[in-house]
């Protein structure tokens, strides 16, 4: 992260976005899906101009030089990337701006800003990349906390150790994608985890929000690749033993693992590896309907394939980032190998394409960048840098991901999307659009990663995107879904998850954070209550 820095508004770095050609792409298919020549669109505040509250903690002289109270770290913490974030940040509204912002350079520095948290009765929030999109890394205010302080990893970014032998690395928690990813490169090794956050996440972040990667199948959520795990609590340093697999009791790294930042610091943990792929075989295929593409998913998981891509995208979302005409499902159909050629693999998984109705568009090695493949993925990585100029546009763009087993899956696509539908058009008054595709595919389900766009109003967008997340949320849990797939929890989805977690399993969770964090200082308000 040594070039410019990170947006305070926004995705990415400084001096970052779309070109002209891309934001014109995108806003015109928000004018004509809304039938709209212009939008109301806001003037977005400059750094100088925000008003942020006084810090109330002032760090002493034994942390100051780690610690700061600037203006543009305390702004460029106070938020994640969600929609509401976008919304606050756009209005100014940075009352939750955390006071002091830690950037620790080992261990005993992160420790040491636990125990002064504590002692001054501050709430404090683990910052990775600030990509979190459920209300993951903000601090609410809440009188029985006298300060905020946000712990950001940054400098703990290296790779320590490689095992070239068991394929395995010792990683630092701050380290950024690509950097971790460049420290493995001389090995002919990579950790193969690639979120859309890539770019601006964290290992660290992964770990604790059960991050899911690009790839469709098999090794995909970061559970798989966690080996052990080296966390800083406020009780003291937990460090699980390294080994390929233990049955010995429940597994103190799954405890970890998806904590949220509840529990500690992940500072550093070994990470299963991967060869870096030499084969590849990839197809894109268009379906006369989306069902019967996800029926072709569904023959392709349960005939053990494990593809490295094997996303399906609906008619209105092909046609929504380019990637089709809008008369068609099309499946993004992908393999990759460090190890052999996948001629088999792919004419297998063709097979199965075409005993639903699919029909190949482009195929070969490099059929992941050519054609719909090509368009949808450079779509997907663009993307999160148009909800900059879209929320200043009154644009409601948002998405949901869930899972959900095959013999449910199609009853609950609809409830999901009618429910969704129907909520865009309670709450703006404006027909709005629901559109679906699948992330991840397991032989027993998918998860359908589902994207709505509404003509919001000024004055009432939080109001509105409320109203809009708390519809399909509902149904989501109602029909039997996960309230998230790999997006975690956060504030955000905080109401449903409470509705689907056990509540004994409650109990055990508030017990481990009693005794880890006696206090209650780590991220208050995630998973659990204070």
């Amino acid at each position: 992260m040594s070039a410019a820095r990170l947006k305070w508004y926004g995705w990415g770095r400084e001096g970052e976005g779309m070109s002209d050609d891309e934001r014109a792409f995108v806003l015109g298919r928000y004018h004509e899906k809304f039938g709209r020549d212009a939008f109301d669109t806001l003037a977005t505040p400059s750094l100088q101009d925000l008003a942020l509250p006084a810090p109330r903690v002032v760090p002493p002289s034994a942390l100051s030089a780690y610690c700061s109270v600037e203006r543009y770290d305390r702004a460029a913490h106070t938020y994640g990337k969600s929609y509401p974030d976008y919304v606050r940040a756009m209005l100014g509204q940075f009352d939750c701006a955390p006071d002091v912002v830690a950037y620790p350079r080992n261990e005993a520095e992160i420790a040491a800003v636990m125990d002064w948290a504590g002692e001054v009765g501050a709430s404090l929030a683990p910052f990775g990349g600030g990509s979190s999109v459920c209300g993951g890394v903000e601090h609410r205010r809440d009188e029985r906390r006298k300060g905020a302080v946000t712990i950001d990893l940054r400098q703990l970014s290296k790779v320590l150790q490689v095992d070239a032998t068991s394929r395995a690395a010792l990683i630092q928690g701050g380290a950024f994608g690509p950097a971790l990813e460049q420290q493995l490169k001389p090995h002919g090794l990579t950790l193969r985890h690639f979120p859309q956050s890539f770019e601006y996440s964290t290992l660290g972040g992964w770990i604790a929000t059960r991050s899911g990667g690009h790839f469709a199948s098999l090794y995909t959520h970061i559970d798989d690749l966690v080996e052990s795990l080296r966390v800083v609590t406020p009780s003291g340093i937990a460090e699980t033993r390294r080994l390929p697999g233990s049955g010995a009791g429940p597994s103190p790294d799954r405890m970890f693992v998806g904590s949220e930042g509840i529990l500690g610091v992940i500072s550093q943990a070994w990470m299963r590896l991967q060869p870096k792929p030499i084969h590849r075989a990839g197809a894109s295929l268009r379906f006369p309907t989306f069902f019967a593409a996800a029926r072709a998913v569904r023959a392709i998981a349960q005939a053990g394939l494990y593809p490295a891509n094997c996303r399906i995208l609906d008619p209105h979302e092909a046609y929504n980032t380019g990637a089709g005409d809008g008369s068609a499902a099309i499946m993004v159909l992908a393999f990759e190998s460090g190890d052999h050629p996948l001629d088999a693999w792919m004419k297998r998984a063709l097979e199965c394409g075409a005993d639903h109705g699919g029909i190949v568009e482009t195929g070969g090695a490099d059929a992941h960048r050519d054609g719909a493949a090509g368009l949808w993925r450079n779509a997907f990585i663009r993307m999160p840098y148009a909800r900059e100029f879209l929320t200043p546009a009154g644009l409601i763009v948002d998405t949901f991901e869930t899972s959900i087993t095959w013999e449910r899956f199609e009853p609950f696509h609809d409830a999901i999307k009618t429910a969704t539908e129907q909520a865009i058009l309670e709450a703006t008054g404006v027909k709005g659009e629901v559109t679906c595709r699948f992330t991840h595919i397991y032989p027993d389900g998918p998860a359908p990663y589902f994207s709505f766009h509404a003509l919001g109003r000024h004055g009432a967008l939080l109001q509105q995107w409320q109203a809009i997340k708390n519809a399909a949320s509902d149904a989501l849990i109602a029909a039997g879904g996960t309230i998230t797939h790999h997006h975690a929890v956060g504030r955000d989805h905080r109401p449903w998850y409470d509705r689907q977690r056990p509540e004994l399993f409650a109990a055990a969770l508030r017990a481990v954070k009693g005794a880890l964090d006696p206090r209650g200082v780590m991220n208050p308000g995630v998973l659990i209550d204070p």
